[in-house]
């Protein structure tokens, strides 16, 4: 059907597609966990009503990734696990303390409430710093520095702090009130943060990766590219300056915040996946290099053509049909 060198571009677009979504997607709900007020309990109710369809399917984009990575790259999925056993582990274990956490809050006596609201909070940190420790560790091409896992840890703050800021922007879109107006802070203030870990990672990329750099600078790259950064800092400022009038009267542009968190993550990833490839392991091992045999390509590609949209089909239902402002969780 396709040349074994097409197959690997097609699986690592779509395993691309689905790191992308789910960084969007289960970020924003994670990001709600994060903020999780822990003395305030009506708001706590609110906010994980408001992701109460939608967290858990979420979720299954980073299944579908992994699953690709597997499948249709063993040779790096061996390799990326390997280094990053530990994290991965706790990435793990804090998702279990998020399902664990979401169904006792509400089924267990309620003044073991307060308690289930504290696991599903740090579930969600633990969740968004190890994927951030991760992502650091893979810009850095798993080196065993100082430098590496210092860059690391700040790359674990600083996608904790995307997470924030999208999670804050999805309940200036759903929630109404003083929980709104909260939110508009939360943004507010995690949007700086997100703006430092930005500059860092462009400033610390192309420094510590000469294949990077010469991709960024050369000509005609250099046209197309180096725009990107501009374009996000203009974003962060239209973003900074819509908070500055929201919550607004009809609740008017309520959901241009999470629009233009959602654009910065787009562009963000766009730009380091046009750094890294061909390479799925930053400097080691290519697309080509670890792809499996077309033939298992080939017969994957089917199931893929299935899933994928099924997925898609599925995901845009549920917002759909749970559109518009929160409404009290209930559970039957």
């Amino acid at each position: 059907m396709f040349e074994a060198d097409t197959l690997a571009v097609i699986f690592v677009g779509l395993m691309g597609l689905s790191i992308l979504l789910y960084a969007i997607l289960d970020g924003y709900d994670l990001g709600v966990g994060i903020l999780l007020p822990l003395d305030q309990g009506n708001e706590c109710d609110t906010m994980i009503a408001s992701i109460g369809p939608f967290w858990d399917a979420n979720e299954t984009w980073l299944v579908l990734a992994i699953g690709l990575l597997l499948i249709a790259f063993p040779s790096a999925h061996s390799f990326i696990f390997k280094e990053l056993y530990l994290p991965t582990a706790i990435l793990l274990v804090s998702l279990v303390l998020r399902g664990v956490a979401f169904d006792f809050r509400a089924k267990a006596a309620f003044s073991h409430k307060p308690t289930w609201n504290k696991v599903f909070k740090v579930g969600s940190l633990l969740a968004a710093l190890s994927q951030g420790y991760m992502l650091g560790m893979y810009v850095m091409g798993f080196e065993n520095t100082l430098m590496a896992y210092a860059f690391s840890l700040l790359s674990a703050f600083g996608v904790a702090a995307a997470y924030t800021y999208i999670g804050a922007a999805w309940l200036i879109m759903k929630t109404e009130g003083a929980l709104q107006k909260q939110a508009v802070q939360w943004a507010k203030k995690s949007g700086w943060i997100c703006l430092i870990g930005m500059i860092a990672v462009s400033i610390v990329n192309p420094l510590i990766n000469t294949e990077v750099y010469l991709k960024w600078f050369s000509w005609p790259n250099m046209l197309y590219i180096l725009p990107l950064p501009i374009v996000c800092f203009a974003l962060f400022a239209v973003s900074n300056q819509q908070l500055k009038y929201l919550p607004q009267k009809d609740d008017k542009n309520c959901w241009l915040p999470f629009v233009t968190a959602v654009m910065l993550f787009v562009l963000c990833f766009f730009a380091l996946a046009f750094s890294f490839f061909p390479y799925i392991v930053p400097g080691k091992i290519t697309i080509w290099q670890s792809a499996a045999a077309p033939e298992s390509l080939s017969f994957i590609l089917w199931g893929a053509i299935v899933v994928v949209p099924v997925i898609i089909s599925y995901t845009a239902f549920s917002y759909r049909v749970f559109w518009g402002k929160v409404q009290e969780l209930r559970y039957y």
